[in-house]
């Protein structure tokens, strides 16, 4: 790690990387985090709920795409703080040969990167790359020194999106990158909607309890990112209700963080 990022780690103030790890019940945050967390809980009680059902929708995805249809490739762009059920750890104990890039250009993010790294398989590959994902093309041009790029790759977008502050900018990302994989790759990708007045509200206090901006939207925007792809049953739905071979355990109350799975024709 650089020496520029060494000195921009700072554990005197809340960092949203930490505080939705505590939100997912990880164990990387500080007492800073811990209180700025729990400030936004009470905004919105359901976001830890929100947080842990986002983790348990990529944990179905990625053991179907490489259970199920082969997958082989990961390229997980916004990743955040590794908690449990990682993305390489979850393909992996499918197929020990999987490869993941996960994309990030947080310090802190990238600070904890070596010791997620020390769970990788022998056969396989699990390794960060420090790029922005406003900058999609060296994003695949970076990626393209790990991933086979002539075949298929599981593209995902797990929540980040909404910092991505217009419409046009999310499009061209997430098509800049699909863009550039085969035919028979995929997109995995959820974000926060706009359903629930309490989540809207954390969201627009998020800069004052220590987070980032971040812009819910309503569901159609975010559907609209898997325009042209080819829906893996249930389709785009609420992260909770997600269950591509089993029937979704009953909610009375949708998630407001929504998505899906869907294949590059």
């Amino acid at each position: 790690m650089s020496d520029e990022h060494q000195r921009t780690i700072r554990t005197d103030i809340p960092h949203p990387a930490r505080i939705w790890n505590y939100w997912m019940g990880g164990g990387d945050y500080y007492e800073v985090d811990r209180i700025a967390a729990d400030a936004g809980s009470a905004v919105y009680p359901e976001i830890s709920t929100l947080a842990k059902e986002s983790r348990r929708f990529l944990f179905r995805a990625v053991r179907y795409l490489a259970a199920e249809k082969g997958i082989r490739q990961f390229l997980d762009i916004g990743t955040g703080l590794p908690t449990v059920q990682n993305t390489h750890e979850v393909a992996q104990s499918v197929a020990p040969e999987s490869r993941i890039v996960y994309v990030d250009n947080d310090p802190v993010v990238l600070a904890h990167a070596r010791t997620l790294l020390t769970s990788t398989t022998d056969e396989g590959v699990a390794t960060y790359i420090d790029t922005d994902y406003h900058h999609p093309e060296i994003v695949v041009a970076d990626a393209r020194h790990i991933l086979n790029f002539t075949r298929p790759v599981a593209v995902m977008f797990m929540g980040v999106l909404g910092h991505a502050q217009r419409v046009a900018e999310r499009r061209r990302i997430v098509h800049t990158v699909l863009e550039s994989t085969t035919a028979g790759s995929y997109l995995v990708l959820w974000d926060g909607t706009d359903d629930d007045a309490g989540y809207v509200r954390l969201c627009a206090e998020s800069a004052d309890i220590g987070g980032e901006s971040y812009r819910p939207r309503p569901q159609s925007e975010i559907r609209a990112l898997f325009d042209g792809l080819e829906p893996v049953d249930p389709g785009f739905t609420s992260v909770a209700q997600w269950y591509p071979e089993e029937p979704a355990p009953r909610s009375d109350r949708p998630i407001p963080a929504y998505g899906g799975v869907a294949r590059k024709p």
